[in-house]
């Protein structure tokens, strides 16, 4: 992304401000992130750049230069899209993210904030595209959506203007990102607490090397790789319950390595073979299938990359199979170069002195030359040769850096674990090869646990704990729920309010709450700021102002009441409210646009869940639309999972599908005919 060129698609100001990626989004870094989510947001955005090509008429777009690191330089783009909501599509209106969740009943909100690292592909994509280009069919005659709908970004993250969110994709290094997994969910997670995000959730799909990491996590520490971050059970797919996932997860981590080895060596000679090498490396005796994931996982983390070798004088970066060097001659010169930087006593040299002083035993020329190129900012031996360019000479300068203290602290232990691993050639290769025999062997093959001869059922229940683990997909972390407790008189005269509408039922001459009537939950509180000399009705018409600003279904709210309390409109609102920080449930009315009187409210126009699309009615008890692959009944129109009803993903959903009830009615039939 640092070498792209995007002075085709945008011009940038001269001068524009660098933001530092690794703190990026906390408080006060770009801005005082200290009111609702929506203030915060528009202050977040009067530091960035506004784009006028990128994204169509009505869709404004921000973005900010982030660095990762200066040297080598590596700058990232984070773009910040506001879709507002198309009132003339309910259906488009409406977040499948916030449905699938759980969150099918929270209204419908004014505008959406997308927060995208794109990928190189998705920014040459957008660049094109903003010329009117045919770079992509995907993408054609679609200006405006290319960001919002894009699934190939390093990041993308969308926001409500509540304050509820979804984290749509995560791309890391595996996928050719300049950034690792986990980095790019540190800044996701900065970015949600310095905006007091309310509740934020993902689809946890996340793989590493051909494996669920929501699998192998979850046997390993008992819960998934995004709970490191926080993020927790949320809704399981196929009517997996919170229960059901937690036995589930208990029940593969408990598994004995013993009922293992006895059950599935007879089909398996390299199955005991692993799991005693790693029993063997192991401080502590490993008992349980929970125990080895455990212990593999922390060892991945502790062996040294392939990569990279602090006892050699040739970084794994030169060693390539294009190379037209043998690695012994690469070594020799970055011996000789690593050598001239020690007599310059840990000083900048030029370029050009350290190349001289190198040739006095290297003759090739084009070798130090490539050596030379490869080795800024690269780790050899003890030692980290730094590379910069000298801003005033505007000439490349080296310096070696001792860092042979960074790893003084853990000398014994690691010389101890590396004669342990050479000894029986454990490398992070041949870790995770051993890793991903296990997953698939015990974990995915269920063939083989039938095939067992036995085992009981604790192996049996194997493949259902498994399908219980993948069918929980949806994580949901709680950021900033309640905020009343950090209230406070305002220092301009001013006090601030938590206050939430209901809907009264137009249809009732005793005007009840239509909360009272419906599944709809109250919307989250808000902060509301008022004078301390603001009257009932001007509490009332900030609380209508606030609401119309977030939520596209109350447009024409109309506040009309103080749920609980006796007031008047001229009565200070100050002294109605019997302590700061009160929570108000305030009772309004949707007006209509045609006629001003009041409107039938419909509860199924105003949130996310549509219930008037379809009817879900699954063999597994699911009824509601969870994100799965799903067939109706060409007579009842019924919903159901294709998984559910035997249909397996590798075969398309016939045109023609009749449901098992639907199908029996049939068989009871009368005969009619002669």
């Amino acid at each position: 992304m640092s070498h792209l060129d995007l002075t085709g698609c945008k011009k940038r100001k001269r001068g524009e401000r660098v933001f530092k990626f690794k703190s990026f989004g906390e408080h006060g870094y770009p801005a005082e992130f200290v009111g609702a989510f929506r203030e915060n947001v528009k202050g977040l955005l009067e530091f960035g750049h506004l784009e006028n090509n990128l994204c169509a008429t009505g869709m404004p777009c921000w973005s900010f230069q982030l660095e990762v690191h200066r040297h080598p330089p590596l700058h990232l783009l984070l773009f910040v899209v506001e879709e507002p909501i198309d009132a003339s599509n309910s259906t488009t209106s409406r977040c499948n993210q916030c449905q699938y969740v759980g969150w099918g009943n929270d209204m419908i909100c004014n505008k959406k904030y997308h927060f995208v690292l794109p990928s190189k592909e998705s920014m040459v994509a957008a660049c094109l595209n903003s010329k009117g280009g045919g770079g992509s069919s995907n993408y054609s005659g679609n200006k405006s959506n290319i960001f919002v709908e894009s699934r190939g970004h390093v990041m993308h993250g969308v926001f409500h203007s509540n304050g509820f969110g979804h984290l749509l994709c995560v791309n890391g290094l595996e996928t050719g990102s300049d950034l690792a997994g986990h980095h790019i969910l540190e800044f996701w997670d900065r970015l949600c607490t310095g905006l007091r995000a309310r509740k934020v959730s993902l689809k946890d799909v996340a793989q590493k090397k051909g494996m669920e990491l929501r699998l192998t996590h979850g046997v390993a520490y008992g819960e998934s790789w995004f709970g490191r971050w926080g993020y927790k059970f949320g809704r399981g797919t196929y009517c997996v319950t919170q229960l059901m996932y937690q036995r589930a997860l208990e029940a593969l981590r408990g598994i004995p390595l013993t009922l293992v080895i006895h059950h599935l060596c007879t089909s398996s000679r390299d199955l005991p073979l692993i799991i005693s090498r790693y029993q063997t490396l192991s401080d502590h005796t490993l008992t349980t299938l929970g125990d080895l994931f455990h212990f593999m996982l922390e060892l991945k983390s502790r062996l040294p990359n392939e990569t990279s070798n602090t006892e050699s004088y040739s970084p794994g970066i030169l060693v390539e199979t294009t190379c037209r060097w043998s690695p012994k001659r690469v070594e020799m010169a970055t011996r000789v170069i690593v050598e001239a930087l020690k007599r310059a006593q840990f000083r900048w040299v030029s370029r050009q002195q350290v190349r001289d002083a190198a040739r006095n035993y290297i003759g090739d020329t084009g070798l130090l030359d490539f050596v030379l190129k490869s080795l800024g900012n690269q780790i050899v031996g003890n030692y980290l040769v730094r590379r910069s360019l000298n801003p005033v000479t505007k000439v490349l300068e080296y310096c070696l850096e001792d860092i042979s203290n960074v790893f003084h602290d853990h000398h014994h232990h690691e010389c101890n674990d590396k004669m342990k691993y050479s000894r029986y050639k454990i490398t992070r290769f041949q870790l995770m090869k051993d890793m991903f025999y296990l997953y698939k062997y015990i974990l995915k093959d269920h063939n083989n646990i039938i095939c067992s001869n036995g085992g009981g059922s604790i192996l049996s229940a194997i493949p259902v704990a498994v399908r219980i683990v993948l069918d929980t997909k949806y994580l949901i972390k709680e950021y900033h729920e309640d905020f009343s407790s950090k209230l406070e008189l305002g220092s301009e005269g001013k006090f601030n309010l938590c206050c939430t509408v209901v809907l009264k039922d137009s249809q009732s001459d005793e005007g009840n709450l239509l909360v009272n009537k419906s599944m709809m939950p109250l919307p989250p509180y808000e902060c509301v700021t008022v004078k301390n000399n603001a009257t009932v009705d001007e509490l009332k018409l900030e609380v209508e102002k606030n609401f119309k600003e977030i939520y596209w279904s109350l447009s024409s709210l109309v506040v009309d009441s103080i749920h609980n309390l006796n007031t008047k409109g001229t009565d200070l609102a100050l002294g109605v409210v019997s302590e700061v920080g009160q929570k108000l449930i305030f009772g309004g009315s949707i007006i209509s646009n045609k006629d001003g009187g009041n409107n039938n409210t419909n509860c199924d126009d105003i949130i996310n869940y549509d219930n008037k699309e379809s009817v879900m009615d699954c063999l597994c008890g699911a009824k509601d639309d969870d994100g799965e692959r799903r067939v109706s009944c060409d007579i009842c129109e019924t919903w159901q999972h294709t998984r559910c009803v035997g249909i397996p993903n590798s075969e398309h959903v016939p045109h023609v599908f009749i449901c098992s009830r639907c199908e029996q009615e049939l068989v009871l039939l009368p005969n009619t005919l002669p």
